[in-house]
């Protein structure tokens, strides 16, 4: 069942009309601070576009405009029968050499692991490269579905060298590949990383809880201990609804 409808005087929203800014978006970045923060809370309802209206003094389109926005955001979904729910706020990331398991219990969030694939396998020449081995070398193939309070969030593939890590058991569904790399005396120490974008593919649609065709943003990292080793090549893919990357750009 939804959680109780949210109340426009308790969260405090309001307009500045001697403002440049245009009254939705003034509204939309209030409603996205409510949800990022926790007053709007994930499975609540926002209310009546009406109601709201009227609370605010605003015109109808006015808060259309605004919740329209946060739903092309992905953080509000429009239910048939049931109004203007809440959904999980946006992880936002920074682009840092970090575990994701570990970025989000630092925000707050609950992250599970469901271990999809743990298996030896030939390196191909790709992943050869990456990892400084030659084509055809035994290395360790993991994919995870990384959870956000048990909502789909990434696909994670990894190839790790043989023997790098004992990921037997429940270890890898217990915790994040760069703790268990710290716990084995692994000191990770830099990373070459590339970010794009593409559409999923039917069965990465799948697990992650998208339609085929979806926008996902995609990952690649080749990571490197303090003595240069590659100990990592990862192939990751998020759910550009879900999930976003900070970017800290400084002038030269």
């Amino acid at each position: 069942m939804p959680k109780s409808t949210a109340d426009a005087t308790a969260l405090g929203l309001g307009v500045d009309r001697s403002s440049p800014v245009p009254l939705y978006y003034q509204l939309a970045q209030q409603l996205e601070a409510a949800i990022a923060d926790g007053r709007l809370a994930a499975g609540g309802l926002l209310g009546n576009e009406v109601e709201l209206a009227a609370r605010l003094g605003l015109s109808r389109p006015t808060v259309r405009q605004a919740i329209q926005s946060l739903v092309d955001k992905g953080l509000l979904v429009r239910r048939r029968g049931v109004g203007t729910q809440v959904l999980h706020s946006k992880v936002s990331r920074p682009l840092e050499l970090s575990s994701l398991y570990d970025d989000l219990e630092a925000a707050g969030r609950h992250p599970s692991t469901t271990v999809l694939t743990n298996v030896p396998r030939p390196a191909t020449a790709a992943v050869a490269a990456a990892l400084g081995v030659t084509e055809g070398t035994e290395v360790r193939y993991i994919e995870r579905l990384r959870e956000a309070d048990g909502e789909p969030l990434a696909l994670l593939r990894n190839h790790l060298p043989a023997g790098l890590l004992d990921l037997s058991g429940e270890r890898p569904a217990a915790t994040g590949l760069y703790r268990m790399m710290r716990g084995a005396g692994i000191t990770l120490h830099s990373a070459r990383q590339t970010v794009g974008a593409r559409l999923a593919t039917a069965d990465e649609a799948g697990p992650l809880g998208e339609s085929e065709g979806a926008a996902l943003l995609t990952m690649e990292r080749t990571t490197f201990d303090d003595t240069g080793r590659a100990v990592e090549f990862a192939s990751h893919l998020y759910r550009a609804s879900r999930y976003a990357f900070d970017f800290q750009l400084l002038v030269r």
